[in-house]
C-alpha cells in the first residue's frame, strides 16, 4: 500500500508539508453548538463543511483532515446515529475529495478517526475485536468518500492504536496516527514518546508517519517531537500543535496563541524532525498562512534545544517529558474524550 499511495509520492517530493489546523474551533465559529455531532454536518450542512476544508488549502495547507473525528459508532451513539457510520463518513470525504480536486494543486485527503470514547479491557468493557470492527466501519466509508490516506488521532491507549491499524489493514487502505501527549510527557493512559516509537515499530501494518497531536501547548508538543527523534525514530514525523493555551473569556475558550507564534512554532517543529507540520485546536487560517509563509522562508539550524523552545513558545507544562521515568503513571481514564 505505503508504496502507491499519494501521500508517500508527495512526501518523496517535499521536504515538509503543511496539514490543516482546527475542525472543531472553526465549527463553533460558524454555529455548530455544545454538544452537538459535527459529523452530521456533512450531511445538513455541506456547504460548511466545504468552507471547513477550503479555508485550509487557501491558507496553504497540502493535506486536510476530514469532518470525522467522531464518526465511529461508539461516539455516534450518544446522538443516536451509529446506524449512519458509513453515511457520514463517505459524506465528509465526498466533500473533501471536491475540495482537493478543485484546488490547483496536490492536496491530500486525510480521513479522520478519533478515539472510541470507550475504555478498552481490561480496564473497560471495550474489545480489541469490537474496536478493530469500529473502526474498520469507520475507515470503509471515507474510503469509499475517496480519502487519500486514514488519519487516527488524539489516540491515548495502545491498545487502540493497535486495533485502529488492523482495521485499516482490513479496509486496505494507507494510514497515518498521532497520540496526544498531555499528562506530564505521557498520555492518558501513561504512554511516552519512546513508548509509541516501539509500538509502531512492532506494529503489522504500520503507518507511513506518525506523531503527535493536541496536548498542551505547543512547547510540550515539541519536546516530545524530540523524544520520537532520540528513540530513533525512522518513519516521517508528525507535528500537530494546538495554538497556544486556552483560555476563558466572556464566555467562550480562546487560544492565545497569535499567528506569529505558530510561524515560530513551524520552524522548530521542522527542525526537530517533524515533516507533516500543522495545528491542533485554536488553529485558524491565519495561523495556517503565517506557518506556511515561515516555512517557506526557509528552514535551518540543528534540532532546537529545550531553552530555545521555552525561549520563543513558552514554558513546559511539567519538568518532565515522561521518558526519564518520572511523571504520573499509568492510570485508567475517566470518562469520554470529547
Amino acid at each position: 500500500m505505503a508504496a502507491a499511495n499519494a501521500l508517500t509520492s508527495l512526501l518523496e517530493t517535499r521536504e515538509w508539508l503543511l496539514a490543516d489546523g482546527a475542525s472543531g474551533t472553526n465549527l463553533f465559529n460558524m454555529g455548530l453548538q455544545s454538544g452537538d455531532a459535527p459529523e452530521f454536518w456533512n450531511v445538513d450542512h455541506p456547504d460548511r463543511i466545504k468552507a471547513l476544508y477550503s479555508g485550509a488549502v487557501q491558507a496553504g495547507s497540502d493535506l486536510f483532515l476530514t469532518n470525522t473525528f467522531g464518526g465511529n459508532a461508539s461516539r455516534l451513539k450518544l446522538h443516536d446515529g451509529q446506524s449512519r457510520v458509513h453515511e457520514l463518513n463517505k459524506a465528509g470525504a465526498e466533500i473533501g475529495r471536491e475540495v482537493a480536486d478543485a484546488s490547483g494543486r496536490k492536496i491530500i485527503v486525510a480521513g479522520s478517526v478519533g478515539p472510541t470514547g470507550d475504555i478498552m479491557t481490561p480496564m473497560g468493557t471495550l474489545t480489541h475485536d469490537l474496536a478493530v470492527e469500529m473502526f474498520h466501519e469507520q475507515a470503509e466509508g471515507l474510503k469509499d468518500g475517496g480519502a487519500d490516506v486514514l488519519w487516527v488521532e488524539t489516540i491515548s491507549a495502545p491498545e487502540e492504536f493497535k486495533a485502529a491499524a488492523e482495521a485499516f489493514a482490513l479496509a486496505d487502505m494507507p494510514w497515518c496516527g498521532t497520540m496526544s501527549f498531555d499528562t506530564a510527557g505521557r498520555t492518558m493512559m501513561g504512554v511516552t514518546s519512546r513508548d509509541m516509537v516501539k509500538q509502531v515499530a512492532k506494529l503489522e501494518n504500520p503507518p507511513i508517519s506518525f506523531g503527535a497531536n493536541c496536548g498542551v501547548g505547543a512547547s510540550d508538543l515539541l519536546r516530545t517531537v524530540l523524544g520520537f527523534k532520540g528513540a530513533d525514530a525512522h518513519l516521517p514525523l508528525i507535528a500537530k500543535g494546538n495554538a497556544g493555551i486556552p483560555k476563558y473569556h466572556d464566555g467562550h475558550i480562546h487560544y492565545d496563541g497569535t499567528p506569529e507564534l505558530m510561524g515560530e512554532y513551524a520552524v522548530l517543529a521542522r527542525r526537530a524532525g517533524a515533516k507533516i507540520i500543522g495545528g491542533c485546536c485554536g488553529t485558524m487560517p491565519d495561523h495556517l498562512r503565517a506557518m506556511r509563509a515561515a516555512l517557506e522562508s526557509g528552514v535551518s539550524g540543528d534540532a532546537p534545544t529545550l531553552e530555545e523552545i521555552t525561549q520563543k513558545l513558552g514554558g513546559f507544562s511539567s519538568p518532565s517529558d515522561g521518558t526519564d521515568g518520572a511523571g504520573p503513571k499509568r492510570a485508567p481514564r475517566r470518562g469520554r474524550r470529547r
